[in-house]
């Protein structure tokens, strides 16, 4: 008998991760929801081979995104999976034991990551620190505030807390370096409105600190030596990260560059 959880998947342009995604959730879980960002390939599509529940809705806030897919769900209990992401055996058979006798008064798990970039698996450099993907639904919600156009925070009910499992996803976080550049450009422009959104000061000092200071958390605090060349070129690029968000945040501010109504 399938578990009564239902897998929320956001999407769009996703025909070439989708399918996988789904297969590993199939069965497992009694429901799958699926909102679409009126996607132009074969996501839907591909989708429909798996479950009934596919909705399209515009981005607009990736909090209201997910909060709305939640609304559909008819389980309390949600997990979150973006397409390049896989449960593993062992994962699931934590969540079942979980699902089985849940604690009181934790309704949010923090799962950790097995990443990869290609076929190179990422072990060090803090890319396998825990992200929040199941929870419970009358406790938890995404932050829909104005600003938060990327990585949106949760809110826990008062008198509710989180904890870690332990078992891992397994994250296909890029599938080249090309993929590594295109990912940080566009979550770059969408941090930089964020920090425009929210009234954030930020300095070119502080910019160029924050810079620094990410490269050497990466590639020597949290070891992404140890993993080689790519070890490198993440932390490198996770440096480039905070300094071409001040870039295009100096721009906002001097002229209006990247905001939309």
């Amino acid at each position: 008998m399938s578990l009564p959880l239902s897998i929320i998947i956001i999407a769009k342009n996703e025909q070439e991760r989708i399918k996988d995604c789904l297969e590993s959730v199939h069965g497992w879980a009694n429901e799958i929801i699926v909102v679409d960002d009126h996607s132009t390939d074969q996501t839907r599509s591909m989708a429909a081979a798996y479950t009934d529940k596919i909705f399209q809705r515009a981005m607009d806030l990736e909090g209201r995104q997910r909060n709305f897919a939640v609304s559909h769900a008819s389980n309390d209990w949600v997990m979150m999976l973006d397409c390049d992401e896989r449960p593993t055996p062992e994962l699931k058979g934590e969540i079942e034991d979980l699902l089985g006798h849940p604690p009181e008064k934790i309704v949010a798990f923090w799962i950790p990551q097995i990443c990869f970039l290609g076929d190179v698996h990422i072990k060090y450099g803090g890319w396998s620190n825990p992200h929040i993907r199941l929870y419970h639904k009358k406790y938890v919600t995404w932050s829909e505030a104005a600003c938060d156009v990327v990585h949106p925070g949760v809110r826990v009910a008062p008198g509710y807390g989180g904890a870690n499992l332990k078992q891992a996803l397994i994250h296909y976080n890029y599938k080249n370096v090309e993929d590594v550049i295109r990912k940080t450009n566009r979550l770059t422009t969408l941090e930089a409105i964020k920090w425009h959104l929210d009234g954030r000061k930020m300095t070119q000092g502080r910019a160029m600190w924050r810079t620094v200071d990410r490269f050497f958390r990466r590639y020597v605090g949290r070891k992404g030596y140890k993993d080689g060349y790519y070890g490198l070129v993440l932390a490198v690029f996770s440096a480039v990260y905070e300094f071409a968000a001040y870039s295009k945040y100096k721009e906002i501010k001097e002229k209006g560059y990247y905001l939309k109504p």
